[in-house]
């Protein structure tokens, strides 16, 4: 992907270029109401290796229509008998929040959530959170979009549920007021087929916007998360639960402790292994190539002045005498002395100076000029 500025936190954190891929645990609602689960999942967060934990904040008046709120809301999911009454539930108030923002902050993360209404949103920025997110369900609200934009906090913006057009619109609106965005590429499918993932989406977004881009990922497994990160992600969230076998739409598209440590050391893996960008032979191939590789040998005892055949020389282990890259080279050379079989040929015996500044025999450089030569004369 195309690289663009990173985006700067007031904690001195950056995210994008030239940063690690920042790593967001979305606990959400995943706490089931309870602050004493949230305490749990924040610190499991910090042991697993995010750099963040996201939380979620609704208010129900502010968010639902009287209609929406009231409307039934059964089966093995559900936390209450109406749909206002179970998300009710699953709600922690501002007091718990605070105490939230504390301890993450206490054990090294950065803390931030998704407020889905005006309400939730004053209140969460009221409370001095570093950044900002807007959900995939929110791309398309403006009023969000602008009172957010208002105030100058940077912003993660999940791009799921969204064309082309949606996108357009929401970023140019946020960037009226500042272009401290980082796009995340996202399939909001609880869970997500790895076939619709769709990663090559995070270039795309890249190239339209010039913005750093991450990803938001709901697939079942590590592979995307981690590919994401190898193909330049500046961020990778994924939701976290304690167990995913709880009661809640959102714990069987989440991550275990266990399994955001793993993600957390194959990023970092995947990091380093995209570090160094030109080919090169190091020095641990260096010495390999001593023992592993071969040398021309002679395949029996010859006199001074033979001149070589075919015949008069092999290939064999130990890497440390001439290449049998030079196997033209050597060919119709004239012995300077007698020579025993298996004797590993060199340069002086030969009679020829070493061509230690070619990377090709001679033979395969002049076929390479003519056939060079035929195809632009054709």
């Amino acid at each position: 992907m195309s690289p663009a500025n990173p985006l700067r936190l007031a904690s001195g954190r950056n995210i994008g270029l030239g940063a690690p891929c920042f790593l967001v645990a979305e606990i959400g609602n995943n706490h089931q109401g309870d602050i004493v689960v949230a305490r749990e999942m924040v610190h499991a967060a910090a042991e697993s290796g995010a750099d963040a934990v996201k939380f979620q904040k609704r208010d129900m008046d502010c968010l639902f229509t009287r209609a929406g709120r009231e409307a039934p809301y059964g089966g093995k999911h559900s936390f209450g008998p109406t749909y206002g009454e179970h998300r009710l539930a699953l709600e922690l108030d501002l007091e718990a929040m605070a105490e939230l923002k504390v301890l993450s902050e206490s054990l090294g993360m950065v803390f931030f959530a998704s407020a889905w209404d005006a309400v939730s949103a004053r209140e969460m920025l009221d409370m001095g959170m570093e950044i900002f997110k807007i959900c995939s369900a929110d791309v398309v609200n403006i009023p969000l979009i602008r009172l957010v934009g208002a105030t100058g906090v940077p912003v993660i913006m999940s791009t799921g549920m969204s064309d082309w057009d949606d996108i357009d619109v929401a970023v140019a609106e946020m960037r009226r007021h500042h272009d401290d965005i980082v796009l995340l590429h996202c399939n909001s499918s609880y869970p997500c087929p790895d076939e619709l993932v769709g990663l090559p989406v995070m270039a795309a977004l890249s190239r339209r916007y010039g913005l750093p881009v991450g990803y938001s990922g709901h697939e079942a497994g590590l592979g995307p998360s981690v590919a994401a990160a190898a193909l330049g992600a500046c961020v990778v969230e994924r939701h976290f639960t304690l167990n995913r076998n709880q009661r809640g739409t959102d714990h069987q598209a989440s991550l275990e402790p266990a399994q955001f440590a793993a993600m957390h050391r194959m990023i970092r893996e995947a990091e380093a292994a995209m570090r160094l960008t030109e080919k090169q032979v190091c020095p641990a191939e260096q010495a390999s190539a001593v023992k592993l590789r071969k040398s021309i040998v002679f395949t029996r005892d010859l006199p001074a002045g033979h001149v070589l055949t075919a015949a008069d020389i092999s290939v064999k282990c130990p890497g440390m005498g001439i290449s049998p890259v030079h196997w033209d080279d050597v060919l119709g050379a004239r012995l300077a002395r007698s020579v025993q079989a298996e004797e590993l040929a060199d340069w002086a015996t030969l009679g020829k100076e070493s061509p230690a500044s070619r990377t090709v025999p001679l033979a395969l450089a002049r076929s390479a000029r003519a056939a060079k030569g035929a195809a632009g004369g054709a």
